[in-house]
């Protein structure tokens, strides 16, 4: 007959179990803040590509990004659709390409776009639907913000989704950590 007596030590599988546990949480706190100081701009929205396309899924991310992180996108080719926003105060040439973003379950929608600036944009009457090249500059209306200067322009028609949701976290850097 064979007869196993295994006495277990647990204070000392307590103290193993803890030091594993901690090594864990060091390491990830580690890769945590890896990410989060070492964070590139090639990690951004938009890729670097000759001429970044926006689309109706990708909109609003883009534009919180570029409006979060201007320099990293100065100098960046766009091409986008929207339809032709005024203001009061806005210049002859300038207009917001816009789109209107969905805010509630019952179909709010608020104006959302980034203000261009177009030589022939008198050309173009408000609620045109467009399609635009351009470069992102930095310009200023009522502070600093991105500007497109309009390389060419176009009418087109309307999309089949015109509206656009509201951005999500996947624009912040920090996201893949979790």
């Amino acid at each position: 007959m064979f007869v196993c007596n295994l006495k277990l030590n647990y204070k000392l599988l307590f103290k193993i179990l803890f030091v594993i546990i901690f090594i864990v949480v060091i390491v990830v706190a580690g890769m945590s803040c890896y990410k989060i100081f070492h964070f590139s701009s090639d990690d951004a929205c938009l890729p670097k590509s000759e001429i970044a396309n926006l689309n109706s899924d990708n909109y609003t991310n883009i534009l919180k990004s570029v409006h979060d992180n201007l320099d990293d996108y100065i100098g960046q080719k766009i091409s986008f659709t929207g339809y032709v926003y005024r203001v009061y105060d806005f210049s002859e040439n300038q207009f917001v390409l816009a789109r209107n973003m969905i805010i509630s379950s019952d179909n709010q929608t608020v104006v959302v776009g980034f203000l261009c600036d177009y030589k022939n944009a008198s050309e173009f009457n408000d609620n045109t639907w467009v399609n635009i090249t351009g470069i992102i500059a930095k310009g200023d209306y009522h502070g600093e913000i991105p500007i497109i200067d309009i390389t060419s322009m176009t009418k087109c028609e309307k999309p089949a989704n015109e509206f656009v949701s509201p951005p999500n976290d996947t624009y912040i850097p920090t996201s893949a950590l979790f």
